[in-house]
């Protein structure tokens, strides 16, 4: 998660793709837009453009029928320090919700949960302040820290939708191991480096979160 990607060769994109990707391009009148802020796991590190997180989920999203953009607010080696110290201008007038997938990077750095925690309760803050409505994407802390560090980094997520109002999805790989346990466990759909998932673990992921992302947009069109 700490290395920035830079994609080689000419991959074909599919329009949901292209639609994602070019992000100047204004969105349909009756389209939605939607910010996925994240990590590397939202960026799409080590995949070929159209494998990644949102572009799949771009493209599910438009198979079930929804009128949506989103927007890849995903930046390699992020924490949830780095998440709050960008939420704010990522948030364009045309965002309309916000899905924040944010603290891997945290877990790997061994920050204090109760920081993390603060970093995300001001993303909240800031999307409370636009009337945004958002879909936080829990992580996982592994066993190695300590009971006390992985009770505390794991429960925040919860604790924070509940003092926010908003929604929440299952854990980010808890779709992979429905059990929780190390990704490695999954190795056939996890990239070498036993991080990040390949094109087919992100494609169960997404099919997973997919449905939560669902909830995000008929809160946005209950408010509307």
């Amino acid at each position: 998660m700490y290395q920035l990607l830079t994609y080689g060769g000419c991959a074909r994109l599919s329009k949901a793709v292209a639609a994602v990707l070019t992000l100047a391009a204004p969105a349909a009148a009756d389209e939605l837009e939607i910010l996925a802020l994240g990590d590397s796991l939202i960026q799409g590190y080590g995949l070929m453009a159209e494998e990644g997180f949102v572009p799949q989920m771009q493209e599910w999203l438009t198979e079930q029928g929804h009128a949506v953009t989103l927007i890849n607010g995903g930046v390699s080696g992020d924490t949830t320090a780095g998440g709050l110290a960008r939420v704010a201008w990522s948030l364009s007038p045309e965002v309309d919700a916000m899905i924040v997938a944010l603290g891997g990077n945290d877990v790997l750095r061994g920050i204090d949960p109760g920081v993390a925690r603060a970093n995300l309760d001001g993303i909240l803050k800031v999307a409370a302040e636009q009337d945004l409505p958002v879909l936080l994407v829990p992580m996982r802390a592994p066993g190695n820290y300590g009971p006390d560090y992985k009770a505390a980094f794991d429960g925040m997520y919860a604790e924070l939708a509940a003092e926010h109002g908003a929604l929440e999805s299952p854990a980010f790989f808890d779709i992979l191991l429905p059990e929780g346990g190390d990704p490695g466990q999954v190795s056939d759909l996890m990239q070498g480096d036993g991080i990040h998932p390949n094109a087919e673990g992100v494609a169960q992921i997404v099919e997973g979160i997919g449905p939560h992302v669902e909830r995000l947009i008929a809160a946005v069109e209950g408010a509307s």
